[in-house]
């Protein structure tokens, strides 16, 4: 639970098993001298594609079943046998959620790619990111103004969901990966609260302090994507002081999909930020009370983050959802798949395939168990409906190991002695796909700098009434639990505060909010 309100959720990417052609396509080294056995060798293979020959390196690529490249792999002539992984085109992909808060309006008004000199991008404003950290090496991250950080380690991000929502709020217009609301042009710095592979959860006192050090060092925003179910009085009054000094701060609305209230986005010194998709519809998961303030993208957000895992099991041409174990091994391997029930113990499983149950003994005991006995891989399946998690904790294994789904597992009970594949690959500066507020507040962050930049006199309650005054009415007519004032709308806030000139509003001393 405190992981979720943490982190605001990251949606499961795969649900089911899915048919595929029994192929897999391969990388095969060879031993020098020996091309030519080996090419004999495939042309005999009957159910066997050949895609290239590479004398230079040694080498050819081929798709074949599993059972044919099992057999590849025994060949004494065959070095190594490798997935033959995809390649992307590296070209820089629009979020739906930049064009749906209109961010482009703003600073790329003829949509030629070229940034217009003079128009308002969040260049000179200040967003504190207090996360996980950035993962500043990151290819889309790597070109940021990082200002400051704290404590040690904040340009390090060991879960992502930090470095996805720094790539939301300012990843930089080049040509690969994606593009932030700001296009890499605002100063950026990070508070890092959340470590380890979990990122599990953080003090309300460690997170009142990095936003104390933000708001003192002059950040114009904060972004929390983050929050709790209980309300604390000292740290309200922390964001309250904060709202005082012109800080904007902003936050998740959370994640359960009931009318309970998140902090710190249900301080009345707090924007709360509820989730849409693409049709402007509200999430199921997004959090409905009368706290929240306004809407914006946070269903199928496309951003940065350090590395994606691959995982994957075919068996007679069927490939099932995986996910990899963590701290055990890559690597694609072959072998008959063999029933351990719950791998307590070693048995004669060398080259095998082991499927296991999950219960009793830990992950880290199972794969040792299967290792132990010569085999190849571990499929653990679940011992309740639907996929999950799991780690090796401290401990690591030297063959790979993936988690499947109870409906899955049992399902292959029926298939033992059947070839079975299993791929586990580990995708370094990459993106994803992540669901949650979490995803909907940067976008509302990145916003806010834009208007900040627009005009270093803008305070941060005259930036919050404008994003109110001008956002897009969802729902029932007027404020409502699900979007609050509406959907952001940054051309027409941008607009409303003069379009980059002196606003045209006098200025707020409260902004206008939801009655909490």
């Amino acid at each position: 639970m405190l992981r979720m309100i943490a982190l605001a959720v990251v949606a499961s990417l795969y649900v089911s098993s899915v048919s595929a052609a029994a192929k897999q396509r391969v990388w095969i080294e060879v031993k020098p001298g020996k091309m030519a056995a080996v090419a004999n060798v495939l042309a005999r293979e009957k159910n066997l594609e050949r895609h290239h020959r590479f004398d230079r390196i040694n080498a050819f690529v081929v798709s074949a079943p599993a059972g044919v490249i099992d057999r590849l792999r025994r060949n004494s002539r065959i070095l190594s046998i490798e997935p033959d992984v995809k390649r992307y085109p590296m070209a820089q992909e629009v979020p739906y959620g930049i064009d749906m808060v209109r961010a482009r309006d703003v600073w790329d008004l003829d949509r030629d790619g070229v940034i217009d000199p003079g128009a308002a991008t969040g260049a000179g404003a200040t967003v504190c990111i207090i996360d996980s950290g950035i993962s500043a090496a990151h290819d889309d991250l790597a070109g940021l103004n990082l200002v400051d950080g704290t404590p040690t380690g904040w340009d390090t991000d060991t879960c992502g969901h930090g470095s996805h929502v720094a790539g939301t709020i300012a990843a930089v217009h080049n040509d690969i990966g994606v593009v932030g609301v700001s296009p890499g042009k605002v100063n950026v710095m990070i508070g890092k609260v959340f470590d380890g592979a979990e990122c599990a959860w953080s003090y309300s006192s460690t997170l009142a302090d990095i936003a104390f050090q933000c708001a003192e060092a002059g950040a114009n925003v904060i972004n929390m994507s983050l929050g709790g179910g209980r309300a604390q009085r000292m740290e309200e009054a922390a964001f309250d002081w904060i709202e005082s000094v012109g800080t904007l701060s902003i936050a998740s609305a959370g994640n359960s999909g009931t009318r309970a209230y998140n902090y710190p986005a249900s301080y009345s010194s707090v924007v709360s930020v509820a989730a849409v998709d693409d049709t402007m519809s509200v999430a199921r998961f997004s959090q409905k009370n009368d706290a929240v303030e306004l809407a914006a993208p946070g269903v199928g957000v496309l951003s940065t983050v350090p590395y994606t895992e691959q995982a994957d099991l075919e068996v007679a041409g069927t490939v099932y959802a995986a996910n990899a174990l963590e701290n055990a091994a890559y690597g694609m391997v072959s072998g008959a798949l063999a029933y351990g029930r719950l791998c307590k113990r070693s048995a004669s499983w060398s080259g095998r395939v082991v499927l296991c149950e999950r219960g009793d003994n830990s992950f880290a005991e199972k794969v040792a168990a299967v290792e132990a006995g010569g085999g190849a891989a571990v499929v653990i399946y679940n011992n309740e409906p639907g996929e999950f998690l799991g780690t090796l904790g401290e401990d690591s294994s030297s063959i790979p190991a993936i988690t499947i789904s109870q409906e899955d597992g049992t399902a292959l009970l029926t298939s033992m002695g059947v070839d079975a594949t299993v791929t586990t690959l580990l995708n370094e500066y990459s993106y994803e796909y992540y669901n949650g507020t979490s995803m909907s507040a940067p976008h509302v962050s990145g916003a806010a700098a834009v208007l900040f930049s627009s005009n270093p006199g803008l305070t941060g309650s005259q930036v919050r009434e404008a994003l109110t005054a001008t956002a897009i009415d969802l729902g029932r007519p007027g404020v409502d639990d699900a979007y609050g004032y509406g959907l952001i709308d940054l051309y027409a806030a941008w607009q409303y505060l003069g379009g980059g000139s002196s606003p045209v509003v006098a200025p707020a001393t409260v902004a206008p909010t939801a009655t909490r």
